[in-house]
């Protein structure tokens, strides 16, 4: 999830320089469309920006700009994608992914949607660009970011297990931590422990070692000091 957020802050900064500069934007399409000779229709999907790009554009400018709207959309498509590897969805969240897919889909009429409040994008439009023209291409981007926002504020609502790890298993590594830990202390601790049983199996050994020798000495001595009490008996003899 982290890595979600992340990403997402990441094509945030890069729409806010490209929101900087609409106008640029809107003057590119102005004159791509020219040179189509495509005066009439709305800019209304992704795939007639990036035709426009790719058969109409006569200077830097209005390439750079183009090409900067286009990979803004390529990389919330990736992004979207990755939300899916996240968690298995419930009807919500999967529902605002669906929609993200449509919106960013190359093919997907953009001519009818608008971006509300508190985007502004529409409004630093003519009344005849906003309806007629750009109105839906430049609400494309502030709309899918608002979903995808919403996206994260329902998934961060759901249980913990319900959650994958994008990076590949981190997540599953913390859970397991708290019941490896005591098998990993087990094993930092073995060779102290190891180490003190051969303390105390050397002391036992010196300890019954120095019994036996004190059992012995004085299991000798009192066969000595019974010696000199217990003399053989000798019987009075005749004297002659």
């Amino acid at each position: 999830m982290n890595e979600v957020k992340e990403a997402l802050r990441n094509v945030e900064q890069n729409y806010k320089l490209f929101l900087q500069q609409q106008f640029t934007f809107i003057g590119a399409l102005q004159h791509t469309r020219e040179n189509a000779h495509d005066m009439i229709r709305p800019v209304a999907s992704i795939s007639q920006v990036q035709s426009y790009m790719d058969h109409h554009c006569n200077n830097s400018t209005d390439r750079r700009i183009l090409n900067m709207f286009l990979n803004i959309c390529n990389d919330l498509s990736k992004l979207c994608h990755k939300l899916e590897t996240v968690h298995s969805g419930n009807n919500i969240t999967n529902g605002i992914l669906e929609r993200c897919k449509l919106l960013l889909s190359h093919s997907n009429d953009l001519s009818t949607i608008r971006a509300k409040y508190p985007h502004d994008v529409v409004n630093h439009l003519s009344c005849d660009e906003a309806k007629n023209h750009y109105g839906g291409v430049v609400s494309l981007i502030p709309i899918v970011l608002d979903c995808m926002k919403e996206w994260v504020t329902h998934t961060e609502k759901l249980p913990r297990h319900l959650l994958y790890n994008v990076s590949g298993g981190s997540a599953i590594s913390e859970k397991r931590a708290p019941r490896d830990a005591p098998a990993r202390a087990a094993i930092s601790q073995t060779p102290h422990s190891v180490h003190i049983e051969a303390q105390i199996s050397t002391s036992n050994r010196d300890e019954v070692q120095g019994s036996e020798h004190v059992r012995k000495k004085n299991l000798n001595d009192t066969e000595n000091h019974s010696g000199k009490l217990k003399s053989p008996w000798k019987p009075p003899g005749r004297h002659t």
